[in-house]
């Protein structure tokens, strides 16, 4: 299956949240991993509600770990030590509403309002950042060419979504535009202050 259903895939996602430019991945908390690792964060700092795979980023990048108490609806920004805005948006279903000048991360999770099983997206209007981010899901390398005809010059990782998950989602998206989402309550998520793993940070 070509990769060309991906590009289409990104594209319906962008023009339905009103983003110049998507960047598929994997997962949600990837697409955020990789967004902190392109502006090379020193810190982060998360609500302590939140998915715990979000705050496991820290050691995993090896970042210094903040907390905050924050309420937040549909999405929060992941605060850091730079002057880009990076937002984890995994609940957020909802049209026009991307926040320009940010990296917004959308998720595709089963239990997300377009389930895919898994996936996820990054949503930006700076092109030369799509660019980079996209190679950086793809191990260093653009998906048209063959791996071994190209001279990879930079990092990357293996966090690219399949055709096969891009393709459930272009199936599935006319039904989400049309059906009201889940409303996400603070309390869906735990304090993870409060539970052993973090307890050292």
């Amino acid at each position: 299956m070509s990769f060309k259903v991906v590009t289409d895939f990104e594209n319906k996602i962008a023009e339905y949240f009103g983003a110049p430019y998507a960047v598929s991945v994997d997962c949600c908390t990837h697409g955020i991993e990789l967004c902190l690792r392109m502006i090379n964060v020193k810190t982060m700092t998360v609500p302590n509600r939140t998915y715990l795979s979000v705050p496991f980023l820290a050691n995993k990048i090896g970042i210094d770990l903040k907390w905050k108490d924050e309420h937040w609806t549909d999405y929060y920004y992941i605060d850091n030590n730079t002057n880009y805005k990076v937002i984890d948006a995994a609940v957020l279903w909802k049209p026009n509403s991307y926040i320009s000048g940010t990296f917004m991360c959308l998720s595709f999770q089963f239990q997300k309002h377009l389930s895919l099983g898994r996936g996820g997206m990054i949503l930006t209007d700076n092109k030369i950042a799509r660019d980079e981010l996209k190679k950086l899901t793809y191990d260093g390398r653009v998906s048209d060419v063959p791996w071994r005809e190209q001279n990879i010059t930079s990092m990357g990782y293996h966090y690219y979504m399949t055709p096969e998950t891009a393709k459930n989602g272009l199936k599935k998206l006319p039904e989400a535009i049309n059906t009201k989402p889940r409303e996400w309550v603070l309390n869906d998520w735990p304090d993870l202050t409060q539970m052993e793993v973090f307890k050292n940070d």
